[in-house]
């Protein structure tokens, strides 16, 4: 598609979190145009699983688009934390206070998929591939210029570009944090498994944390620490790790997709700099652990466009309406970033330690923490982040 000229909103990553953006801008009837460096939309899974609180999100965005995915995808209510094949605590998500009590399994592809479905069916679309290059901003408003020149104006820009932020760095916004040590591996893979598609798998071991879950269509993803993981995992590593890390429960049969990545945790100092803002992995990274990343981002997409649909409708009226309708967003998602950072953080550092008094511990206390109902529905919550609402 060609770029138009000027716009109200312009969105830079066409991922989960600005696919949410611009159908919330959308659905409010806000002018935006959303540009995407990459010639297509994602065809592999990378993230994948979808919380409760996300699937609420999505239900208010639209009932039918989060009943497709939920029909797409396959509904987990059991998260197993085992060291080795010794189990040690059960945290259960149904009962939790949503109509969506359960982790919804589906391959990031497929969500974008359906949220590119309903960008379509209101008449909008993907601008592909225009690579932002150059943004800077004045007192009227933002520009915006491409690998091939183009430029686009626009009254805000938001930086949903990932951790390499183009915006964040042009929005001259600090990233605080670092990187853990280890490499992970990730993997979709068909296998016989012996705990069965019916839970979320965590477990803990000497050798580093292991995650199995069930995907839809027989499969399942794997994530594992590697000290130094190849580019792309074949069958053999994959095997070699769950024989290692979860003895006489795995075959693998077949690895349909591989990568490897690292893992920073870091927050955006601010959200908002002027006319430029930040949302999803442009703002915050973390471990894998939970599952938390693209949910965070999703529900930021979705904070951020009604945001921006209050301060457009009260920029007629004062600059400081809109300031407080701009400002209120970092003051109610940064701290939701900052808490799941620390959270998954904690979650790393318990599951990949090789102190063998540490593990001890851990493992003498969770089973005990884990049996109590407190404790056991607080964890769900959290991980169903729940408590974002």
């Amino acid at each position: 598609m060609s770029l138009p000229a000027t716009t109200r909103v312009a969105i830079v990553g066409a991922g989960p979190t600005g696919l949410t953006l611009a159908l919330t801008l959308a659905e409010a009837g806000v002018d935006f145009v959303l540009l995407d460096r990459q010639a297509e939309g994602a065809n592999t899974s990378r993230a994948a699983v979808v919380h409760a609180r996300t699937l609420e999100v999505l239900d208010e965005l639209d009932p039918a688009t989060c009943a497709e995915l939920v029909r797409r995808g396959t509904a987990v209510t059991r998260f197993r934390i085992r060291d080795g094949a010794d189990p040690l605590a059960t945290v259960d998500f149904d009962g939790l206070p949503t109509a969506h009590s359960y982790a919804l399994m589906v391959p990031q592809d497929q969500t974008e998929a359906v949220l590119l479905g309903r960008l379509h069916a209101l008449g909008h679309e993907v601008h592909r591939p225009y690579e932002v290059t150059a943004v800077s901003q004045d007192a009227a408003g933002v520009t915006l210029t491409t690998a091939t020149g183009e430029t686009l104006r626009a009254a805000y820009a938001v930086g949903a570009d990932g951790m390499h932020s183009t915006v964040r760095e042009a929005a001259g916004i600090g990233f605080t944090g670092s990187a853990y040590g280890e490499s992970f591996v990730l993997a979709d893979v068909t296998m016989a498994w012996t705990p069965g598609p019916r839970e979320v798998s965590l477990t803990f071991g000497a050798a580093g944390l292991t995650v199995v879950a069930p995907l839809p269509g027989g499969r399942y993803r794997v994530v594992a620490t590697v000290d130094d993981a190849p580019a792309e995992p074949g069958l053999p590593l994959v095997q070699a790790l769950l024989d290692a890390r979860a003895p006489g429960q795995a075959t693998v049969t077949d690895v349909v997709w591989s990568s490897r990545f690292r893992v920073h945790h870091r927050v955006a100092d601010h959200y908002r700099a002027g006319r430029l803002l930040l949302a999803g992995d442009a703002a915050h990274v973390h471990s894998p652990a939970g599952g938390q990343g693209m949910n965070t981002g999703i529900q930021d997409g979705h904070a951020l466009g009604r945001a921006l649909s209050r301060a457009l409708a009260a920029a007629p009226t004062t600059a400081t309406a809109l300031d407080e309708a701009l400002d209120a967003y970092e003051a109610t998602r940064r701290p939701v970033a900052l808490r799941v950072v620390a959270l998954t953080d904690r979650m790393t550092r318990i599951a990949t330690t090789r102190n063998p008094a540490l593990r001890a511990v851990r493992n003498t206390l969770l089973p005990l923490l884990a049996r109590v109902p407190a404790l056991n529905k607080r964890l769900a919550t959290e991980l169903a982040e729940l408590n974002y609402r």
